[in-house]
């Protein structure tokens, strides 16, 4: 039903989804959708706690796995900003519908996404930080520049699809090169060696 919501907000934006829109995306009677979810709010809330739920799953899984190097954790993180399990056209078209709409569904998860973002947040300033030790106001600073460059490649990704993602990560990871010249070459061949894993 959740997939079904996000083929719906896709095709109908969020506004003209409605629980018989998802119905019958998903093959079901409108009173399935009825019974699960009561209201076309309560669909949307849980549809937008699914995004973000999924979206925190794949970074945690890459930055797990990155290992307790911050360089590596850093460069994870952004290749998980444009990992295909969420660096999709239906997932970003569907997190922007949500962000345009926010107040059909913030009285319902208003907290949740206020504790998501912060969460997000910490982390990667968590690992600059671990990276600048004795200058936490750069790291800060370099935290935000990065967290809006993301959110700036999403908008390009949803608005040209002339854009490609693999672009987009390489200028993502190039500017955190720029910003952090003491460990630049670093950062540049721990690409390398992430790209080589990849095949």
């Amino acid at each position: 039903m959740l997939d079904a919501t996000r083929r719906s907000i896709v095709s109908n934006g969020l506004r003209r989804t409605t629980l018989a829109t998802v119905a019958a995306e998903a093959g079901l009677s409108p009173g399935v959708a009825v019974f699960y979810y009561k209201s076309k709010s309560g669909l949307l809330a849980e549809a937008l706690r699914d995004l973000y739920d999924s979206y925190e799953r794949n970074w945690t899984r890459v930055l797990n796995a990155a290992g307790e190097n911050p360089l590596a954790q850093l460069i994870s993180l952004i290749y998980a900003e444009f990992d295909p399990l969420v660096c999709t056209e239906e997932f970003i078209s569907v997190w922007f519908a949500f962000w345009g709409d926010k107040e059909i569904i913030l009285p319902q998860t208003g907290h949740e996404l206020a504790a998501f973002d912060q969460r997000i947040e910490q982390v990667g300033l968590n690992i600059l930080k671990q990276l600048l030790p004795r200058e936490p106001e750069r790291a800060k600073e370099i935290s935000a520049w990065l967290e809006a460059l993301l959110a700036g490649y999403w908008l390009l990704l949803h608005q040209d699809p002339n854009i490609k993602v693999a672009d987009a990560r390489e200028g993502a990871l190039r500017f955190v090169a720029t910003q952090l010249p003491e460990h630049s070459d670093a950062i540049l061949n721990e690409v390398a060696l992430m790209d080589r894993a990849k095949g």
